[in-house]
């Protein structure tokens, strides 16, 4: 518990805080009477630094230039330097536009990175009134220094993190702590940065300024904040398995040529063609496709997808971790119910509230009150209000005078436990009674308020308690029985005191609930870990707890989801692989969360989980078909090679084949899929073995049919027209081999997407033109050898290689079921 709890705690109590004022002033060096003077002020600034978060510069150049440093970059870097070696320009103009386009789409993603620490920045940019050479004076708030007298009142935010010398304030900290409620705040407490004042006037002390303070700590946490990025190390672990498969063809290749003591010259242009065929050209822009259509669904239902990966995470994301206020509970404070005294009923409770309230001041609490009344049809007999009392610190009550149709004058009022009893409780005993059963509901997390009504000049009678709270949203139950069907735990963080928490918990069907202040003593990482993962919410929690909630998740090997609407949401929602902010969330929530709901509720959440998995079986049967034709084109090329001596295909031909089907893949993003009933894992080891089995399957069935065409169509003698049949062969398998992956079941399981099932077609036509016509170099084929091809490849791919696939599919699937339909 921190020092301002203990004082909040006492003063509940009834005890008087601790007078520490007079110590912080003598710390701190400050004159209440006069404040600092400007001398003073200057060397402070110059020694502390101003009051805000020092923004890092990015050096964008630098940031683009990293895009050209990696292993994709690498293999491409590569083959532009051997295409220019051997004078093929064409060649290595391609490869230099595929280097250039792929950086490009890297480092535009990037650019939103700074814009929730930019959101945050605005809004320190305020001005405060602040006690300078003994005088009252408007400063910017970055100019505070620890000393400084400042004053705040209603609707100011306060500038820094202030200990109150003088008043008492209520103060809204919801958008730091997530606290539902407004918190009093007396002299000698601290008020944090960045909340806004709802009540009262009061002169305080600046004793934290900038990054120390709690809403600078927040800032900071936002901008140090780094979501791990899964898309990338697929990539990277995609990449290297091509670089491996083709090194070793490579490297076999060279050996055996220098065995046979061929020049090196002529080894090198098939190193080329080899590295032509494994670098996945398409690959960045598969996923960023695929992830780009997942988003634009999600768009009509609802769900604003800012940054791509988001949509893929969702597919790996395990645990959701749920801010309570505004997210899992509406926001809004609610009536539930009441407790009346004898000879009351909850009918007298609900509408001597409702007369106690006042809709112009918009206050939760009389808005709960005056909602409470019309839902019970309880407003009709309100008399006519001759005064009002609003809440004041002094009174800590509200109270209306109302006049009935009979001339009988009645005063309500409602307020504090504690200030209403003092009124209208004499007798010991029942006052007891009442504090009981305040207790008891208290323990389950309500707010409680006691009413009392006079008639005329009759003294006061207490009629009862009345129990707030904030009340779950009316999908949240549903929301969390779907997640857990889609294997996804929820936890839910509050910033609410524990009872609260609990309750909340209870009614939601959640579990065991953990305050924030155990984990904050807990230096052990494992004992830590397994708190954590066991428990399912935290109360009490700061945006430092959340934070590092996120990150416990994350090193246990947890991908996760992160809801919130608050500023205190903030670096959580930009650490989490998947942040989410829902509708209300302020400009800096949105700005940290990788995904923003734009409709009220949470429901979309389980479209965002299933679209994210229709994602990610699209991208696995991507990689399936990369890896396997990579061994087809390689191992072809390369066995070609060394059992003709002849370079089999073009380098003009492997060019032309990597675009035509590389690329027509893309419409991949768009095919018919089933998500599954868990979260996916980026393991590609069993997929990896598949792709081998099929990829080396198709080298030797296309080798079969080279060998058909070399001795019955004298290829040998004619190196055009056999680039042209090898060309045709490895093109129509690729193609045949897309209809058959696409499913994991027997091909005609499913039909494609309209869009594939198109590109499929304009592929294979645009293949058959040029095996008919030629191009360039490489000359045409005559139609019973096209036929031949096409017939071939269709037996072999939707025979031979889907009854194998059917069998390998159901020998490696793992426990989560995948499977696309």
């Amino acid at each position: 518990m921190t020092d301002t709890d203990q004082q909040s705690g006492a003063r509940e109590a009834g005890q008087p805080p601790k007078p520490i004022a007079v110590e912080t002033l003598a710390l701190l060096g400050s004159n209440s009477p006069a404040g600092l003077s400007s001398e003073e002020a200057q060397a402070r600034f110059d020694r502390e630094g101003p009051n805000d978060v020092p923004e890092k510069r990015v050096n964008w150049w630098l940031v683009f230039a990293r895009k050209f440093w990696g292993l994709s970059a690498w293999m491409i870097e590569l083959i532009a330097f051997l295409s220019l070696i051997l004078q093929k320009y064409a060649d290595f103009t391609i490869a230099m536009a595929l280097l250039v386009v792929n950086a490009l789409l890297s480092f535009l993603q990037e650019q939103r990175g700074s814009a929730a620490v930019a959101a945050l920045r605005r809004q320190l940019q305020l001005t405060g009134r602040v006690l300078r050479d003994g005088s009252w004076r408007t400063l910017p708030v970055r100019e505070l220094v620890p000393g400084d007298v400042v004053r705040v009142r209603s609707g100011d935010f306060v500038p820094a993190d202030v200990q109150i010398l003088d008043g008492e304030l209520h103060v809204d900290q919801s958008a730091l702590t997530g606290e539902s409620r407004e918190l009093a705040r007396g002299t000698n407490e601290v008020v944090h940065s960045g909340s806004i004042v709802r009540q009262g006037e009061a002169t305080g002390m600046v004793i934290l300024t900038g990054v120390r303070t709690l809403f600078g700590r927040t800032t900071q946490l936002v901008e140090s904040a780094r979501p791990k990025l899964h898309v990338e190390r697929v990539i990277t672990r995609v990449v290297k398995w091509l670089f491996l498969i083709v090194g070793v063809q490579v490297a076999a290749a060279l050996i055996l040529s220098l065995v046979e003591g061929l020049p090196l010259g002529e080894v090198l242009p098939l190193t080329l063609v080899l590295l032509m065929s494994a670098v996945p050209v398409a690959l960045p822009v598969m996923f960023t496709v695929s992830m780009a259509v997942g988003s634009v669904q999600l768009a009509r239902r609802g769900v604003l997808v800012t940054r791509l990966s988001a949509a893929e995470d969702a597919a790996n994301m395990t645990v959701l971790c749920a801010d309570k206020t505004g997210t899992l509970t509406m926001n809004r404070l609610t009536l539930t119910g009441t407790l009346p005294r004898p000879g009351f009923t909850e009918e007298d409770v609900v509408q001597v509230g409702a007369l106690a309230s006042n809709e112009a001041d918009q206050d939760p609490i009389d808005l709960a009150f005056l909602r409470a009344a019309q839902e019970r049809k309880l407003s009709g007999d309100a008399g006519v209000r001759l005064s009002f009392g609003p809440f004041s610190p002094a009174t800590r009550r509200t109270e209306s005078i109302i006049r009935k149709g009979d001339r009988t004058v009645v005063r309500v009022m409602k307020g504090a436990l504690n200030t209403i009893a003092q009124i209208a409780v004499q007798d010991p005993a029942e006052r007891a009674a009442i504090e009981a059963s305040a207790a008891e509901a208290a323990k389950k997390g309500y707010r409680i308020l006691a009413v009392a009504r006079a008639n005329g000049d009759e003294p006061p009678r207490f009629v009862g308690l009345a129990l707030l709270e904030d009340a779950p949203r009316p999908d949240s139950r549903r929301l969390l029985d779907e997640l857990g069907a889609l294997g996804v735990k929820v936890k839910m963080l509050t910033g609410d005191a524990i009872a609260v928490a609990q309750e909340i918990s209870r009614q939601l069907g959640m579990g065991q609930i953990v305050r924030a202040p155990e984990l904050r003593s807990t230096t052990d990482e494992a004992r830590l870990a397994d708190l954590v993962n066991a428990s399912s919410g935290f109360a009490e929690v700061y945006p430092e707890d959340k934070f590092r909630i996120v990150q416990c998740l994350q090193a246990s090997g947890q991908v996760v989801g992160m809801t919130g609407d608050g500023v205190n949401d903030a670096p959580a929602l930009r650490q989490a692989e998947v942040g989410i902010a829902v509708s209300t969330a302020t400009d800096v929530a949105k700005g940290a969360a990788s995904v923003v709901l734009t409709t009220e509720g949470l429901a979309n959440i389980v479209d965002l989980v299933k679209n994210g998995r229709a994602i990610y079986q699209r991208m696995l049967i991507w990689i399936i078909n990369k890896i396997s034709r990579t061994i087809l084109k390689s191992g072809f090329v390369v066995i070609a090679f060394l059992v003709t001596g002849k370079f089999v295909i073009s380098a003009l031909a492997m060019v032309l084949l990597v675009f035509m089907t590389d690329f027509v893949k893309i419409s991949l993003s768009t095919d018919r899929v089933r998500p599954s009933q868990m979260p996916e894992t980026w393991n590609i080891g069993p997929l990896v073995r598949v792709a081998v089995i099929l990829g080396l399957l198709m080298v030797a069935e296309s080798l079969g049919l080279l060998a058909v065409g070399w001795h019955w169509f004298g290829l040998g003698q004619d190196d055009a027209r056999l680039h042209m049949f090898t060309f045709q062969t490895l093109l129509f398998f690729a193609l045949f081999s897309i209809v058959s992956i696409r499913e994991r079941r027997a091909f005609w399981a499913s039909r494609p997407s309209t869009l594939l099932a198109v590109a499929l077609a304009g592929d294979a036509c645009v293949g058959a033109l040029i095996g008919t016509f030629g191009m360039a170099e490489i000359r045409p084929l005559p139609f019973s050898q096209m036929l031949l091809i096409v017939g071939y490849s269709l037996v072999c791919c939707l025979g031979i290689n889907d009854l194998l696939k059917v069998i390998l599919f159901g020998e490696s699937r793992s426990p989560t079921k995948p499977s696309t339909s």
